[in-house]
């Protein structure tokens, strides 16, 4: 039976115990309601896949409290682009993919050898990898192929069964995902455009360079 609680500090330590047990939270980002397992957790994640019934070739991205959080996550030195972008547009909407560490789980990079990760703006997706102490999985909150939950109503309509938890922090803006941009070649890679236009990206790269 899952739980339904407004966002306050005892629903997040609420739901931090839920993600180290291994169970799935829902919660509002700046894009969509996500949902939230522990992305080191095989269990987690398989629990994740079925209740999106999402095709395990497919990567999950990852909410972190910072940048310093991306490095247990990633394979040597972070790129330069990726300081660059992470400085301009974190917290916010821009997801950045690297090479993903060797001990991630397969599961989470979809054996794409890359892992996706996101400094959110929203303060209950900050509060919640604040507290848990580590990334935490951020995948819209929908069955695959269908549209993404702006609402805390809308997630419990959607997943009757198989979450654990859902933090109610309020609707979400919806319309668009986060930004995808590839930081791990010698030149970015656009993958996918959401929130922020990949002109604004463009723009602030041209700015920064020496």
């Amino acid at each position: 039976m899952k739980e339904l609680l407004k966002v306050n500090p005892a629903a997040i330590g609420r739901a931090v115990a839920v993600l180290r047990d291994g169970g799935l939270v829902a919660y509002p980002t700046e894009t969509y309601y996500g949902l939230g397992a522990d992305p080191f957790n095989q269990a987690a994640l398989d629990k994740l896949y079925r209740l999106k019934n999402r095709d395990q070739q497919l990567p999950i991205l990852v909410v972190v409290a910072g940048s310093m959080a991306c490095q247990r996550l990633t394979e040597g030195p972070l790129p330069a682009d990726f300081h660059r972008l992470a400085a301009r547009f974190w917290p916010g909407p821009l997801t950045l993919v690297c090479t993903a560490h060797r001990q991630l789980p397969q599961t989470l990079t979809g054996s794409t050898g890359t892992i996706g990760m996101r400094h959110s703006s929203h303060p209950v997706a900050q509060q919640l990898t604040e507290a848990f102490g580590g990334p935490v999985t951020a995948t819209s909150a929908n069955i695959s192929g269908l549209p993404a939950a702006t609402t805390a109503q809308q997630v419990a309509a959607v997943f009757s069964q198989g979450l654990d938890l859902i933090l109610d922090g309020g609707p979400t803006p919806g319309l668009k995902g986060s930004t995808l941009i590839g930081c791990g070649h010698e030149r970015l890679e656009y993958l996918r455009e959401g929130v922020i236009p990949f002109a604004t990206i463009d723009k602030a790269m041209q700015e920064d360079k020496p």
